[in-house]
């Protein structure tokens, strides 16, 4: 049974889905204002591994992740670069969707926009209204009344007295408390605005999800994830309207660590603020990046706990591409495999697998089964078990792919180019790294090379093929000659 510690309560938990057989799941997405960065990536793809294990474990997983398309950075980020706010969430909602989709996050099966859904968040409001909990302020905004909700920061677990002694209130506001929060803005010149009962103006935040997630989820559902910064306020103010309204909400709440760089907590202001975009590199273009696949990047971040911080630095994501690396090059010259699904077949290194997911969805213990599942192929592939080789192989695609991982046919990512120079300078390699780069070669004059080789040793012109050796070995690819003669090629 799986067991998911609950951030609600503070302890581990069975699933024990609501709807037998049926799993329903909420993750709060992205404010579509700039281009995605690694925090994103780290939340996105612990809650995807999730998805996919829980589906593997055979349960039906009614996946949302919302998009916030109206909001004060996208507002201001708008005016700042004169154009309507619908063409600046238009264009990052696209490179949102670029950028996961090259990470391997599954689509959701639901992707909800805050302004597709404002007669839902009106209504909401309303609700709250007529219970006492929320009230009009005097500058026209609809105001949360947090006192008036009894079960305030049982989430985060902060109390009620010493957030206050805390908190500061601008002149210009007109809170009756100064902990109450937002949940219409009443509209300002030039602002994108909706009518409502309370005049025109936009949705806070917070009502957001609270709302979205009751139009398409219902009252109650199972999980409720997200970042571990949006514990408090934003979930903690869900909490307060949703409950607030009447609904169960979820019962399940999860949130990942954060992701320091070099050690240090990930801002902008400290200059170590990286997009998914500087380290993958561009789709579609061929200029810098990091790791020589996007796959090297997830793989990176499922290997911590999701509940732990991750911290990103070239050694890491160096440690990551190298036991990728090994994963795909035991995976090489074994059968291909067509893509499955449900649980693999009963073995030891399946169960394990099981065990490490089961606990709270630990991927570093699974991803270790599978640096053991490649020992024994490795094993197998050399002592000629052409059988077992077969079956540890499809048994190490199959597991992999439950984490989004070992999908590519292997000679594709062995061959892939490792991060280039440009890129390595701007993730702050050391200037001796930079000072001399190997030759870069195309895939073609590769070929080329290895087929001029191949010629030069049927000649026995030993000479001309260990020169060949040595281009090729300088410009980081590595051979290996097979008895028939032939010769495999890949990237280091």
């Amino acid at each position: 049974m799986v067991q998911i510690f609950n951030s609600l309560t503070g302890r581990k938990e069975a699933l024990e889905p609501i709807e037998p057989g049926v799993v329903r799941m909420y993750v709060c997405g992205d404010t579509v204002y700039d281009f995605c960065h690694i925090g994103h990536a780290r939340s996105k793809v612990a809650f995807d591994i999730v998805r996919r294990y829980l589906e593997y474990r055979g349960l039906r997983v009614v996946f949302v992740r919302n998009i916030t398309d109206i909001d004060d950075k996208i507002i201001k980020r708008a005016a700042e670069n004169g154009e309507p706010v619908e063409t600046l969430t238009a264009r990052f909602i696209q490179a949102m969707h670029e950028d996961y989709d090259r990470l391997g996050i599954l689509r959701p099966d639901h992707e909800p926009r805050a302004t597709q859904h404002i007669p839902g968040i009106i209504a909401m409001i309303g609700a709250l209204i007529d219970k006492g909990l929320a009230y009009v302020a005097e500058n026209g905004d609809v105001m949360y009344s947090v006192s008036k909700f009894p079960g305030y920061g049982r989430l985060s677990g902060k109390r009620l007295s010493d957030l206050r002694a805390g908190a500061r209130v601008d002149v210009d506001e007109a809170k009756r408390d100064p902990l109450d929060f937002v949940l219409w803005k009443r509209a300002k010149p030039g602002e994108p605005h909706w009518p409502s009962p309370w005049g025109e103006g936009r949705p806070g935040w917070h009502i957001e999800c609270s709302a979205m997630s009751y139009d398409i989820l219902g009252p109650r559902f199972d999980i409720h994830g997200g970042g571990l910064d949006l514990k408090f306020p934003h979930h903690e103010n869900e909490i307060a309207q949703s409950c607030g309204a009447g609904h169960e909400f979820a019962r399940i709440w999860m949130h990942n660590g954060f992701v320091n760089v070099d050690d240090e907590k990930m801002s902008k202001s400290l200059g170590n603020f990286f997009r998914i975009r500087d380290v993958i590199g561009e789709p579609g273009a061929s200029g810098p990046q990091v790791v020589r696949d996007p796959e090297v990047l997830r793989f990176f971040l499922a290997s911590s706990h999701y509940r732990g911080p991750i911290n990103y630095s070239l050694e890491q994501i160096e440690q990551a591409d190298a036991a990728l690396l090994r994963l795909y090059t035991a995976l090489r010259d074994t059968p291909a495999a067509e893509p499955t699904t449900g649980a693999a077949p009963a073995s030891d290194a399946a169960a394990q697998f099981a065990a490490a997911m089961d606990d709270d969805f630990n991927t570093p213990e699974a991803l270790a089964v599978l640096q053991g599942l490649a020992t024994e192929l490795n094993r197998a592939k050399a002592a000629g078990d052409g059988a077992r080789s077969a079956r540890l192989a499809g048994e190490l695609r199959h597991l992999g792919g439950v984490l989004g991982l070992l999908q590519q046919p292997p000679e594709q990512f062995l061959r892939k180019q490792r991060r280039q120079p440009q890129a390595a300078a701007s993730h702050r390699e050391s200037a001796a790294q930079d000072a001399a780069p190997a030759p870069s070669l195309s895939e073609a004059e590769i070929e080329a090379l290895v087929a001029e080789r191949a010629a030069a040793r049927k000649a026995k012109n030993f000479q001309e093929s260990d020169r060949i050796r040595d281009v090729l070995a300088r410009a980081g690819i590595q051979l290996e000659d097979k008895p028939d003669g032939t010769t495999y090629w890949r990237r280091t």
